[in-house]
């Protein structure tokens, strides 16, 4: 595994970028997630919603400041697309719990082959003040994606079994992208690998993931 060498978190975020369905309303999650909003084509027209009560934002042009009032997940500044809307945050979670949005994109601590995502609190350091909307967007987003890193700063797996820490949503996720490979979740099969990092060993890919990996007979290299 020392010899192979990691995607990295810009390689990922555009991973997910090019697999989006144009015309897609998406919600984008702080940390790994809000970089894949660089990569999106926008000849796709695929619409960014914020919970903080946005639809309709984008990066800040290179050497605009932007305004401190106009943030992401991760706070950093945005600007309004043409055509762009801002309402309260009631409006704002009506949009994310009626499943109006086509997808979103989570960091997650774990993730479980059936697809419960722990994305809220650890045991140590690690976790954010408070679940915020991540509850919501996981129980009503049509598309649940995960983004994150494959290990811990330790080499622990962060796919697992069963989720140890406190749970943000059951059965929630539909695929996660990682540093290592995209790994969709099947409700028979659990983790379906779709694609892993070129030059990995299958049987390295499951000894960093802590649930059996299922395998398709033609293997995408990324």
């Amino acid at each position: 595994m020392n010899d192979v060498k990691k995607l990295s978190r810009d390689r990922v975020a555009q991973l997910v970028a090019a697999d989006i369905l144009p015309g897609s309303y998406v919600n984008i999650g702080l940390g790994m997630p809000t970089l894949v909003a660089k990569y999106l084509d926008p000849d796709k027209e695929i619409i960014l919603h914020s919970e903080n009560g946005i639809l309709g934002i984008e990066d800040v042009s290179p050497g605009d400041d932007g305004d401190e009032d106009l943030i992401n997940a991760s706070k950093a500044r945005l600007q309004l697309i043409r055509g762009a809307s801002i309402c309260d945050q009631s409006l704002s979670f009506a949009m994310m719990r009626g499943g109006h949005l086509d997808a979103t994109l989570l960091g997650a601590f774990q993730v479980s082959s059936n697809g419960d995502i722990a994305s809220w609190a650890t045991d140590d350091s690690e976790a954010v003040p408070g679940i915020g909307g991540a509850m919501d967007l996981v129980a009503g987003a049509r598309k649940v994606i995960v983004v994150m890193e494959h290990t811990t700063r330790a080499g622990a797996p962060r796919l697992l079994e069963s989720c140890s820490f406190p749970l943000t949503g059951k059965g929630a996720v539909n695929t996660v992208y990682t540093d290592m490979a995209i790994i969709d979740i099947d409700p028979e099969r659990g983790f379906v690998v779709r694609a892993m990092v070129e030059g990995m060993a299958r049987d390295a890919l499951q000894a960093s993931t802590g649930a059996p990996l299922a395998f398709p007979d033609k293997l995408i290299f990324i």
